[in-house]
């Protein structure tokens, strides 16, 4: 796996656990995203391990739905040192596809349909990773206001 340059300051890492693939992406704590990749599951420890040895991650943040239980005590063990926090994932599949949209502008004739008639070519899992990490890093700030 190549990783861009890591930065030098704390980054938070986003986790979609899913039963057959996973979402992740790397953000800094000013909202830079250094990686996102969507990760068949039997790969997802492996490729967090190597992600926790190339950023400086201090945080892993999660849903907390469909497989989310399991997840985190799989994680708590293989991840010891790494803090976990779960995060209302509900309705992030959908806000994935139009963030999708945004990071990814529609071309040729798929741009003439509506937003909403539009599908991603690919999964969105790494995007809702993003959107968990936006969420957590929401809640941290609503909570210092």
């Amino acid at each position: 796996m190549t990783l861009p340059d890591a930065p030098t300051q704390p980054t938070i890492l986003g986790f979609d656990p899913g039963r057959d693939k996973c979402g992740l992406a790397v953000m800094g704590q000013k909202r830079q995203l250094y990686y996102h990749q969507v990760v068949p599951t039997k790969e997802v420890i492996a490729t967090i391990q190597a992600l926790c040895e190339s950023y400086a991650i201090s945080l892993l943040v999660m849903g907390d739905q469909t497989t989310a239980k399991p997840w985190k005590q799989q994680l708590s063990q293989e991840l010891a040192p790494i803090s976990i926090v779960m995060v209302d994932e509900r309705y992030s599949s959908l806000e994935a596809r139009d963030r999708y949209w945004q990071m990814y502008p529609p071309t040729g004739f798929s741009k003439l349909l509506p937003q909403g008639l539009r599908q991603p070519p690919r999964p969105v899992d790494d995007i809702v990773a993003i959107l968990l990490i936006e969420r957590y890093l929401h809640l941290v700030s609503s909570s210092n206001l």
